[in-house]
Formats: structure tokens, sequence, C-alpha cells
């Protein structure tokens, strides 16, 4: 069923001046962070929100999406979905489970002060994630009643790195972390270590099991951005600046970096992908490379190509350069967006050698208003790609502001010698949101904003195979409710999650 809503506004060329804009959100968001420790890491309180029409839609029934390859298990990493915020190693966004269909939805929500943009699930279903913002920490969640269980306090930056320029678009520090495959948690901090934490026996918080010192191989302001382990256990990790790319022998101490930049020119913004036969893919503002570990373990660059680049920092990137972390895909494909203009979903060959690296490059989005900083979703040849043009921060949907909209899906050819626009949406606008598909239910979901002064924010699911808009819920209003990058997540029992400003919100189907 395909339900019309008004079309998202593109963002207006007149501002107000951005000072009072981002004094007004800082505000808001203190006087979040105030009540949320005021009510105390172990309490419960909800996030403040207006009231507002709730549903808009029709429920959705399942129609499965068969014959997709499974997403080989990473040897080193939680199971498939629950390990960080693209839920595998090869960053599919892709859940084999199900996610809420619509049915007398609730909504829940948890005041922390801190948005927890990575949400992953050890073996009991509990939420762990990483909350940088005004309350920073490792947060263990009891995901039914949306309450903290425990916290570990990170390294953060105070209350007044909130009025840096780009603030809200810096990824580093913990934003990224992972699940082990022993339920750790494993974080690349601001402080420059790479630090292990198990849960505590009563599961009530977490201890410091492993913290390795980086600084002696990291200049300064190269500051962690993302660890992964590759298939043999070693540890992977970059920084933006320099785009330090690094591992870490965990057994014997042993670190060893390259640099594939300097300053601006070689900028890794996100995270990367590993496979299961020690490949690891990573994108640069210039270039996507293909890395393998060398003699002793160093980083060895296998192959590397450079994509289409306008040169363009359009409004809503973070940089001059891809926004995506790689997603791989079955049949040695890897996929990341260019910086052209307009932007083309790109596919390489992963393979160590071969006649044709590139694989496709297929244009989405108008020219001069369309970019992505979030990572495409992948399952079996398919891509979904969301537009982020106009998102620009939290200030960029404030009184009734809203960014450019903009899905589509394009499909590698069954022959794998190209690619093809199977459909695209020009009315559903999702400012900056990780989104996931479910397998079982058919649904893409997302989360979208609305065009009212009063800033409204919604659940919103799309039809994996038409890109038609199902069905919206609301979750609240204002800043607090803005997810500002962070990842959606489905748990294991069908309840979807996300980490907003404010906190964390849930939504889940009636019984």
């Amino acid at each position: 069923m395909h339900i019309e809503y008004p079309a998202a506004a593109a963002p207006t060329p007149r501002r107000p001046a951005r000072r009072t804009r981002a004094s007004s959100l800082v505000s808001a968001l203190l006087a979040a962070g105030t009540l949320a420790l005021t009510a105390g890491t172990a309490g419960a309180a909800p996030i403040p929100a207006l009231p507002g029409p709730d549903f808009l839609g029709t429920p959705a029934t399942a129609q499965p999406v068969t014959g997709v390859p499974a997403v080989p298990q990473h040897p080193g990493l939680a199971a498939n979905a629950n390990s960080g915020i693209h839920g595998d190693g090869w960053m599919s966004d892709t859940y084999t489970r199900p996610g809420p269909l619509g049915h007398d939805t609730r909504v829940d929500s948890l005041l922390l002060g801190s948005e927890c943009g990575s949400v992953a699930f050890d073996r009991a279903g509990r939420i762990i994630s990483t909350c940088p913002g005004l309350n920073p920490g490792l947060y263990l969640i009891d995901p039914a009643g949306m309450r903290v269980l425990g916290k570990y306090a990170l390294p953060g930056r105070g209350p007044g790195a909130m009025l840096e320029p780009g603030a809200f678009s810096n990824f580093g520090g913990g934003a990224y972390f992972f699940l082990d495959n022993q339920d750790r948690a494993v974080v690349g901090s601001s402080s420059g270590h790479v630090q292990i934490f198990a849960e505590t026996p009563a599961a009530d918080g977490f201890t410091l099991e492993h913290d390795y010192d980086l600084t002696g191989a990291l200049r300064p302001g190269e500051t962690l951005n993302s660890v992964l382990p590759d298939s043999t256990g070693l540890l992977w990790f970059v920084t933006r600046t320099n785009g330090v790319v690094g591992t870490l022998n965990t057994e014997t101490g042993a670190i060893q970096v390259i640099r594939l930049g300097d300053g601006a020119e070689g900028e890794i913004e996100n995270s990367f992908a590993v496979g299961n036969d020690g490949d690891v893919y990573i994108a640069t503002n210039r270039e996507m490379l293909r890395f393998d570990a060398g003699p002793g373990g160093s980083p060895e660059v296998t192959w590397r190509i450079t994509y289409a680049n306008s040169g363009q920092r359009k409004p809503g990137q973070v940089d001059d350069g891809t926004g995506t972390t790689p997603t791989v895909l079955p049949g040695g494909y890897v996929a990341i967006t260019d910086n052209a203009d307009p932007m083309n979903v790109v596919v390489y060959r992963t393979a160590r050698n071969t006649a044709q690296r590139e694989v496709c490059s297929v244009p989405v989005f108008a020219k001069g208003a369309g970019n992505t900083e979030n990572s495409l979703i992948g399952a079996g040849n398919s891509l979904i790609v969301e537009n982020n043009f106009g998102y620009s921060g939290p200030e960029a949907t404030l009184a009734g502001r809203n960014t450019t909209p903009g899905f589509a899906r394009v499909d590698i050819d069954a022959d794998g010698n190209g690619c093809h626009l199977v459909w695209t949406n020009s009315t559903v606008a999702a400012p900056s949101v990780v989104a996931k598909l479910s397998l079982a239910t058919g649904l893409i979901y997302t989360y979208t904003k609305g065009n009212e002064p009063t800033d409204p924010w919604y659940w919103t699911t799309l039809d994996f195979r038409t890109g038609n808009l199902l069905w919206q819920r609301r979750s609240g209003s204002g800043p607090q409710f803005n997810n500002n990058y962070a990842g959606l997540a489905l748990g294991p029992d069908g309840t979807a999650y996300l980490g907003v400003l404010g906190g964390l919100i849930s939504l889940r189907d009636g019984s």
C-alpha cells in the first residue's frame, strides 16, 4: 500500500543567525543532561515530549525477502546483528529477524543527556551502548524496562565542546565500538587507548579487562575513530586526521601504523568493514582501499582506487569525500558512494587482482541536492542509499526546517557486469539516521523529520521492494529527539531502538 504524505522541503537558503540556533540547542541539551543527572543512572525517566498525532498510515503485513545469502559470521564479533552500529563485519545493516509492523505501537524513551549512537546486544538481549555527550559512558541497559543497569564513565569533551564547529559530526572517541565474541565491549577512547570491557557477574556494570595505550604511535590530533578485528584476531584501528591505519596485536602489544594522508587529504571519517579472509576495507575522502596484514601484522595496501569527486563539501557532509562506511556484499563485492555531483553508488570487486576493479557507478538523487553520511544497506545484490543533503547539524532541523528527501535502491546485475536503479523515493526525508532492513518483514526502518513548527520526529517504514512509504509513528518533538547520525537497531525481540540527543528511544508492537 502506498500512502502519500507531504514531501519534505529542501533546506531554505535563508537562515537565522547560527549562534542563536546553536545557543538555544545547547541550552536544551544542557537541560536534558541536568534532568538525566538528577534522575540518576539507575532511573528510568523518559525524555520530555510534546503531544501530537501518533500514527500515520496503515500497519504492514510481513513480506519476507527470500533468497538473500546470509552474511558469514565473523569469528571475532558477537552474533550477526548484535555486534555494533552496522550489525556485522560486512556492515550490512540488514537483519534476518523482524522489526515492528505498526500494530498498536508503543514508544518509550530513556533520558540520559547523552546520545547512544551505537547499539549492540549481549547474549541475554541486554543493550550495550557507548553514549557520548553530557553524560558520556559505556551503558548497560535493560531493554524491556528502558532503565540503566550500569555505566562505566568514558572520557568526554565537556559542555563547551558543543559550541565548537563540527561538534555534532565528530565520530571519534568511542562513538563507534564493537561487541566481541565474548560479549566484551571494545572501545577506542578519545584518550588514544583501546579498552576492553567485560560485564560484571551481576550484570550491573562493567570491569576494564585490558587497556592498550596507542598514544606512542599517534600524533597530536589523531583521535581514534573506529576499532575492529580482522578474521585472525588482529585489531585494526583508524583515525580521521592524517588517515592513520594501524594494527594492534593484543597478545604481544605490538602496534604498527601507516598514514594515508596529511591533514585534510586522506581523511577517514567513518568506520570500516572486515571480511572473513583477513580482508579489511577502508574509505578515505579520496580513495577506496583493501588492506591485508603483512609480515608481523603490519597494515598493507592490497589495492586502492580513486573514486569520482566533485571537490565539494556539500551541505550536510562531514568532509569532501564519501560519507559511507564500506559495505561488503556476497559474490566478491564492496560498495560505497562517491562524491560526484550527482552522487553515485559505486561497486567494486574485492579480489586481490582483477582486470576491472569497478563494477558500476550509478547516479542517485538530483544534481546539487544529494549526498549521504551513512552506510549503504546491503542485502544480497541490493543496496539502499538515503539522502542526507542539508543536514549540517541539529540546527538544520529546528523551527520546522528539514533536509532534502530521498531514498534509492540499486541492484547489481545478475551477470555481475553492471548495476541498475530499481526505485527512488523522493518524498521521505531522513536527515541523518543509519537505517536498517529486516528480511523477515521486508521493511526498511528509518527515522524522519516532520515540517511542523513543533519539529516532530517519526519512526518510518518503507517497502524494500517498491520504496513506498508505509507507516510512521511519532517518537517525540524537538531537538532531544534528533538522532544526529545514530544507528537504528532491531533487538532480538523485534523492538526497534535508536539513540537520540536526549538518550535512547524504542518502538515496539503491542502484544
